[in-house]
Formats: C-alpha cells, sequence, structure tokens
C-alpha cells in the first residue's frame, strides 16, 4: 500500500448559506475513503474575483493525507459539488459549493481536467489564507511559499469570520475508525 499524500483543497460558496455549505463540505471530505482531513482553516468571507456581480464568498482550505490518485479524488469532489446542488453557469459565477485541488503533495500536473497546483491560487489571497492557516509552510510548485506569496499579493478584500479549527493529534488508525462510526476527526458525530 502506497504512503498518503499531503494535498490541500480550496472550498468556496456563495449561495444558500455558503457557511453551512462549507461546513458540512468539511465533514463530506472527511468521510473521502482512503483520506484523512488533518486541517480545516478559517473560514473567509472574500469578494467575487472576475465576475463582480454576485454575493460575496465563503472560502476555506482543508489539508488532507490521502491516498487517492488526484484523478479519484477529483472525481470525489465534483460527486462532493453535485450533492450540493452545484450548476455550472457563468464562469467564476455563484456556485453552491466550488472545490478545488490545490496541491497534491510537491506534484505539477497537467492532465485533462486536473490541473495541479491550482493554477491561480498562487495570485488569489483567497486561496492563500486559508492555505497559510492548514499548512503553513506551504509550498506551491515553480510559484514559492505561499506564506511569502501572501505577503506579496495582500490580503485585501480577505475577512477572517471564522477561526480555524485544530484537529487533535492522533494516528491515521484513529481517524479511520472514527469516520468508520461515523464520526468526523475531531470526534463529531456526523450523523
Amino acid at each position: 500500500m502506497s504512503p498518503p499524500v499531503t494535498a490541500v483543497v480550496a472550498l468556496g460558496s456563495n449561495l444558500d448559506d455558503p457557511e453551512d455549505h462549507v461546513r458540512r463540505a468539511f465533514a463530506d471530505l472527511a468521510r473521502l475513503p482512503e483520506t484523512w482531513l488533518t486541517g480545516r482553516s478559517a473560514l473567509y468571507r472574500t469578494a467575487p474575483v472576475g465576475y463582480a456581480d454576485q454575493p460575496p464568498f465563503v472560502n476555506a482550505c482543508a489539508k488532507l493525507e490521502t491516498r487517492l490518485s488526484p484523478r479519484a479524488l477529483l472525481d470525489h469532489l465534483l460527486a462532493i459539488e453535485k450533492r450540493h446542488g452545484r450548476a455550472r453557469g457563468i464562469p467564476n459565477g455563484p456556485r453552491t459549493l466550488d472545490l478545488d485541488i490545490v496541491l497534491y503533495g510537491g506534484a505539477t500536473i497537467a492532465e485533462p481536467g486536473v490541473s495541479v497546483p491550482h493554477p491561480r491560487a498562487h495570485e488569489r489571497a483567497f486561496v492563500l489564507a486559508p492555505l497559510v492557516d492548514v499548512w503553513p509552510e506551504a509550498e506551491i510548485p515553480g510559484k514559492g511559499k505561499a506564506n511569502e506569496l501572501l505577503a506579496a499579493v495582500g490580503q485585501e478584500g480577505v475577512e477572517r469570520i471564522v477561526a480555524p479549527v485544530k484537529p487533535p493529534r492522533e494516528s491515521p488508525g484513529r481517524g479511520i475508525d472514527s469516520r468508520l462510526r461515523g464520526n468526523d476527526v475531531n470526534g463529531n458525530d456526523l450523523k
């Protein structure tokens, strides 16, 4: 069995109670097969980028340890988006939930439908601020250290609204057992 890879997933929502969608998405990520949720960032209220005529977003990042391939992880993320009612319309437009793979270890992947690191993560404070919350020493391949990139782009339009949740220190085995019981990695009942 291959060792797990550290991955970071960006979460975003600006429709139908965005904070709730992001919180439920963290729980969905904690239930992925062969995957352990090891970090949850603060929630941030952020101004829309690109298409400006829409409500502000709630953004966050999840740090995972996963044995899923990048393609399998993406397939699970798309299924979670669909369960949250994601409809694809206007590019960069409003959505109930958006999940993107920002980092997958130190890999650079360019396949149809899968681009890792996320192509614009290094220039977006709404990705970098929560990324630094969950993985302060993260490096975006070919771009640099996340904390230095965040300092360079600044945090205008990015407001922390909920503090990060630190998962308890535990072995991967305990995380698996707690998920099998219907609990997240923090022991919270997901039922």
